[in-house]
């Protein structure tokens, strides 16, 4: 792999969706609205615990909204679905679908990024297998899912110095733990809670984050 240059380009939002949409329609306004209030680079529909046709509904109503303001729509896991809803790509943990199978389902221009916790060798094999992007976390705690792997800071810091592919950040940031998250290296940051569960609501918890990222 290339050493990356000096110059690094602005921190860019990966959103993830809350883990369950109790209302669609009222979701989607949410988005929209989230979308219109701050650039985001990517939308992760995460909906571990929802059946196939609960996740192609989702997809169905968020894609058309995320790719009018120019997001990529990446499906954490359900390669399948990935491929029959023409969605921009898939997210994959270390006991999903194999990073090789996906790209030939799914094709080389579908984008792949890969759960790597805390291992740099992990995303060092990921890197080697065609991934798009790697993700180190968690770096804090947090209540959207299981905490199984914490992740180091040095790990975002010697990735950035020594790999071309980008790096994604995951697990607890706030708008208050961005801006350190960023400086250690992360190429982005990916968040859910701190949008969606904001104490003012999700506009409010983007422009929080953007703020702190800027």
């Amino acid at each position: 792999m290339t050493q990356k240059a000096p110059y690094r380009t602005p921190c860019q939002i990966y959103l993830i969706t809350p883990p369950k949409i109790a209302d669609l329609s009222a979701f989607a306004r949410d988005l929209e609205a989230v979308l219109d209030a701050a650039p985001i680079a990517a939308l992760q529909i995460r909906l571990k615990d929802a059946t196939d046709y609960e996740i192609v509904a989702a997809s169905k109503a968020i894609t058309p909204i995320a790719h009018q303001h120019g997001v990529a729509v990446i499906m954490n896991d359900r390669v399948p679905l990935v491929k029959s809803l023409k969605l921009d790509g898939v997210h994959l943990g270390q006991s999903d679908m194999s990073l090789k199978e996906a790209r030939q389902i799914l094709g080389p221009e579908a984008m792949i990024g890969i759960t790597c916790h805390n291992s740099r060798h992990l995303a060092m094999e990921a890197a080697e297998n065609s991934a798009d992007y790697v993700a180190f976390g968690a770096f804090f705690p947090t209540t959207t899912k299981e905490v199984l792997h914490m992740a180091e800071l040095d790990t975002l810091s010697i990735w950035q110095e020594s790999m071309e592919i980008p790096c994604v950040a995951i697990g607890g940031i706030t708008a208050d733990t961005a801006a350190e998250i960023y400086a250690a290296g992360a190429d982005f940051i990916a968040v859910s809670g701190c949008v969606w569960n904001h104490p003012d609501g999700p506009v409010a918890g983007i422009k929080a984050l953007t703020a702190a990222l800027a």
